[in-house]
């Protein structure tokens, strides 16, 4: 059995530690310790590596400390694998004393970790998994999110094609919890304008073996191809996309996920993809430009949406600690972190009544190595949390 990667990192002073001396952190106060599960391998690997980059950036600019405590985080490689997620949680909270718990990419971890969270009393933040359960059905009072649900990032899509006239669309995506629920979304948001899904294709997670399922999609002739995948399995199909002549005949409108952060693998096989998203390359807001600013500084390459979404964690957790004092306690930091307002790199946004954001969601089209803005899809849009009976 290959070991679990766990690693601590400690901000003192300021400066990132790691494997600090014993006698360097006894000198400062008790750390707040955070157990931080994030894939460090796999096809999720640069997405966790961009999350946990944005975090440290938002602790750096709190000088090191929130509530008045130096930080470490307890690092876990969760290898994107749900059978390991409870394991690896609940090691976090027993082994490793961890007082809170931020995770993951993958929808499956984090609805792992969501169930260790709830039996342990711990405060969880997602700071991307998008499975619409955990903010509706499987709500919870300790559970919050950062990132967005999957029906938020999917449902605008459908008036956007319709707008271009779009009649007609095949949907491909991964065989998971996240791929389902994109599939679902895709089809609610497109039929309500008027559209047709006539192909509705998957295949295990994390495979990339796309040549099947395009030879089907160019049987089918569908006028738009749509999708969901994300980090280096949506490079791979983008490149296979472009290289079956499929990309010359039907266009690609997709959720952002698909181009987001992996820009930089590809030459032109991208070029001129729509999709709908959260974040977009040149958004007119001043936090964003400042963020982009320290971003580049601090790491030497351009913020995507991923370290948008760690930033915002690291705003949530300095406001929410900042207003316990440095408690650490669930049921304090969850009071303060409810109905939260931030001013983000995204643009403003508020905490839900079931702990999910409340945001504006963009239209970007690929120009070079660019998510640019177009426009504004939704705004303020607010997931329908179904099920879930907070603040009711």
């Amino acid at each position: 059995m290959r070991p679990v990667r766990r690693q601590i990192f400690s901000w003192v002073g300021g400066a990132l530690l790691s494997g600090a001396a014993p006698r360097i952190l006894r000198a400062a106060p008790t750390p707040i310790r955070i157990g931080l599960m994030l894939p460090a391998s796999g096809t999720f690997a640069p997405l966790g590596k961009t999350i946990q980059q944005g975090l440290r950036l938002a602790l750096t600019q709190s000088g090191g400390q929130w509530g008045k405590r130096p930080v470490e985080f307890v690092v876990v490689d969760d290898e994107s694998n749900p059978a390991k997620a409870p394991e690896h949680a609940s090691r976090l909270l027993s082994r490793d004393r961890s007082d809170l718990l931020v995770g993951s990419v993958h929808s499956g971890v984090a609805l792992g970790m969501a169930k260790v969270a709830r039996d342990n009393n711990k405060l969880l933040i997602i700071p991307n998994a998008g499975a619409n359960a955990l903010t509706a059905a499987g709500c919870t009072e300790n559970i919050f999110r950062t990132s967005f649900s999957n029906w938020q990032t999917i449902v605008p899509l459908g008036k956007v094609m319709a707008d271009r006239g779009v009649r007609t669309a095949a949907f491909i995506t991964w065989k998971y919890t996240a791929g389902q629920e994109y599939s679902a979304g895709f089809k609610e948001g497109f039929e309500a304008h008027g559209g047709r899904v006539v192909a509705d294709l998957s295949l295990p997670f994390p495979q990339v073996e796309f040549a099947p399922l395009l030879t089907q999609i160019a049987a089918v002739k569908p006028q738009a191809v749509s999708c969901f995948f994300s980090g280096a399995g949506a490079a791979k199909f983008l490149l296979d996309y472009a290289q079956s002549g499929l990309k010359d005949k039907i266009p690609l409108f997709v959720t952002g996920h698909a181009t987001e952060g992996i820009l930089q693998a590809l030459n032109t096989e991208a070029e001129g993809v729509v999709s709908v998203l959260h974040y977009a390359d040149g958004l007119p807001h001043r936090a964003d430009q400042t963020f982009r600013k320290n971003f580049q500084a601090a790491y030497g390459a351009q913020p995507d949406v991923f370290a948008v979404q760690g930033f915002d964690t690291g705003l949530a957790l300095a406001q929410a600690l900042s207003k316990t004092k440095g408690e650490t306690d669930a049921k304090a930091l969850s009071a303060s972190l409810e109905g939260m307002v931030f001013d983000s790199p995204r643009g403003r946004w508020v905490m839900s009544k079931a702990h999910n954001p409340i945001q504006d969601i963009y239209v970007r089209e690929v120009k070079g190595k660019r998510n640019a803005y177009i426009g504004i899809a939704v705004k303020a849009l607010e997931d329908p949390a179904t099920g879930c009976t907070l603040g009711s």
